[in-house]
């Protein structure tokens, strides 16, 4: 039993180790969303930046543009297609959401209960779960291999799954300032919650 325990004890302590010991954050993405019906996923890739506390940009290239920029006050989501950007307060849209974890401070067990799922797919998994209400999904799991953070999957209130694998992750990379300030372009229709 003693093993058992030890031997799972490792994606929680290795959640913390990565959080404290990363200021900056760069990685390459691939999601899927598998809907409730588990028809038609939906495909999409990129490339991530953060800098914690607070700050992330999340460039989503194919299949479609979009950008999600938070600069540690606001939101900012930008579809160039439809030629319009939504502004949200960072902490009304973050809340204990998934990106929180990433991006904000060191004190998950505020905002999620952890627990230890074991290894599955050669990594190591844990599973964060909201403690508000309103946060919007029903969990979060974790996937590292030795210390590196490389898969994340959502299961949201409305049955959706949204699966993440990350590559090229660099940890702590030196990060324009530029990267995590957004200005609308010209011509943009610009909603504020």
């Amino acid at each position: 039993m003693f093993f058992f325990a030890t031997a799972h004890a490792g994606a929680i302590d290795k959640l913390h180790r990565f959080l404290e010991s990363t200021k900056t954050l760069r990685a390459s993405f691939a999601q899927i969303v598998v809907a409730k019906n588990g028809k038609r996923p939906q495909m999409s890739s990129g490339v991530m930046m953060v800098s914690r506390p607070g700050k992330f940009r999340w460039q989503i290239e194919k299949p479609y543009s979009q950008l999600l920029v938070g600069d540690g006050e606001k939101i900012w989501i930008y579809d160039p297609d439809l030629r319009q950007v939504t502004v949200k307060k960072m902490s009304a849209a973050l809340g204990s959401t998934p990106a929180a974890l990433l991006v904000g401070s060191n004190t998950l067990e505020k905002d999620f209960n952890l627990r230890e799922l074991g290894e599955r797919e050669g990594l190591e998994w844990l599973e964060a779960t909201p403690k508000s209400a309103d946060s919007g999904f029903e969990k979060l799991q974790l996937g590292f291999a030795g210390n590196d953070l490389k898969a994340m999957e959502l299961f949201d209130n409305f049955g959706q799954t949204t699966s993440l694998s990350f590559g090229k992750l660099e940890r702590n990379p030196s990060l324009p300032a530029t990267s995590f300030r957004f200005t609308p372009p010209a011509g943009v229709d610009v909603i504020s919650d």
